[in-house]
């Protein structure tokens, strides 16, 4: 028999190995997530006749997307160290009850009551923390406790009744707008010193001797930055200017993303959902990081719940229903794996709009509940499958 060169044009074509496949997909997930909320848009904007996409409703789905970015913040991290909290939107509920009754039932200033609020968010995440991690309760039994403790508690200090009107100062925190031009000097802001840490980090990589991305390609990402942002701002712009709902969140976007990516501690939320064991033998305190995880989300509850009170300008026993559904899907949708070590805070708020998207653009074609929740637990399923095909995460 004569052989088959492998150049010959008898031969089998090499196949594309699913590997290269996973790394190319989680390589490019993020655009990938992206293309597809813009495919939304673009959707929910011809079934809606041009409504979906315009100032008023943009400013309406930023502010909205604002109280799940939250809790997606302090969820993507406890995700990351291997934990989930089921908790979250009772809490948020309960906190926000509680700057109502602060502020209403027994005449407390704003700023009092959302220092208050900050502190017991605080204290309540590092109490679930505590229980996961020196009384060995596993967190999903620990998050549905306290779904149904916080949400008791809630009934039981509002009386099931709705408490307003919270103070006008407060009310503006979730209502309130950055006028047309501090938002775009503050646009531009961001936009330089984006421009100024790439330029210092290439030349820090550049100065260890470690392999870069190519000039073009930071340009690029830099320029599609800008235009969105040039984009939103002057959409926010020709409507109020950008909300404060929104405003805080990009904050929190920052500072968590520092947190993530710049800190040991990023690194160790990292390395213990990677590996537990490996992370203990390696010195680092696991039920530290993972009770600081859970007052971070704590923590967030506690901003969520005062801007949820603020926007509805009451405080409602009902606040928070299915928040916790809304932030772990948002967290799945952007790419956290389900099985931690994996996972970005930008990705969690993409998903996050990806959500909220789908509840606005659904209320403005008037489609029942029931089939929203059908859509939305749809995508959680497919969202989760997809991290399974991606191998974000190898066991």
């Amino acid at each position: 028999m004569v052989a088959v060169s492998p150049r010959s044009p008898s031969a089998k074509p090499m196949p594309i190995h699913a590997q290269d496949l996973r790394k190319l997909f989680v390589q490019y997930k993020i655009l990938a997530l992206l293309l597809a909320l813009a495919a939304i848009w673009g959707f929910f904007h011809v079934a809606t006749d041009g409504a979906f996409i315009t100032s008023r409703n943009v400013s309406n789905l930023l502010r909205q997307t604002s109280i799940t970015g939250m809790l997606a913040c302090g969820m993507v991290f406890v995700i990351i160290a291997g934990e989930i909290d089921l908790s979250v939107g009772s809490l948020l509920g309960l906190l926000g009850g509680v700057a109502a009754v602060l502020t209403v039932n027994l005449a407390w200033s704003s700023w009092a009551a959302v220092a208050a609020v900050l502190l017991l968010g605080l204290a309540a995440g590092g109490l679930n923390g505590f229980v996961v991690t020196q009384l060995r309760v596993p967190s999903f039994i620990v998050g549905l406790g306290g779904m149904l403790l916080y949400r008791g508690i809630l009934q039981g200090i509002t009386r099931g009744a709705t408490i307003a009107p919270v103070p006008a100062d407060l009310v503006y925190l979730a209502q309130g707008y950055l006028p047309p031009v501090p938002s775009s000097v503050l646009a531009a802001a961001v936009f330089a010193t984006m421009v100024l840490s790439t330029l210092l980090r290439r030349r820090r990589r550049a100065g260890m001797a470690i392999t870069q991305a190519p000039l073009w390609s930071d340009a690029l990402k830099l320029g599609a930055i800008g235009i969105v942002l040039a984009v939103f701002v002057s959409m926010l712009n020709r409507y109020s200017g950008v909300p404060l709902p929104v405003l805080l969140l990009l904050v929190l976007l920052a500072v968590f993303t520092y947190v993530g990516t710049q800190t040991v501690l990023g690194r160790h939320i990292y390395a213990v959902g990677g590996n537990v064991e490996a992370s203990r033998l390696s010195g680092i305190n696991v039920s530290g990081v993972k009770m600081l995880v859970f007052a971070l989300m704590g923590l967030m509850c506690a901003f969520a719940g005062i801007i949820n009170t603020a926007r509805l300008a009451a405080g409602s026993p009902s606040a928070g229903t299915n928040g916790e559904l809304d932030a772990i899907a948002a967290c799945f949708i952007g790419g956290t794996s389900m099985r931690g070590g994996a996972g970005t805070v930008h990705g969690a708020l993409i998903g996050a709009l990806v959500m909220t998207s789908l509840d606005n653009g659904m209320s403005m074609m008037d489609v029942d509940n029931y089939w929203q929740l059908i859509v939305k637990g749809s995508i959680l399923v497919i969202a989760v499958w997809i991290d399974v095909l991606s191998g974000a995460k190898r066991d």
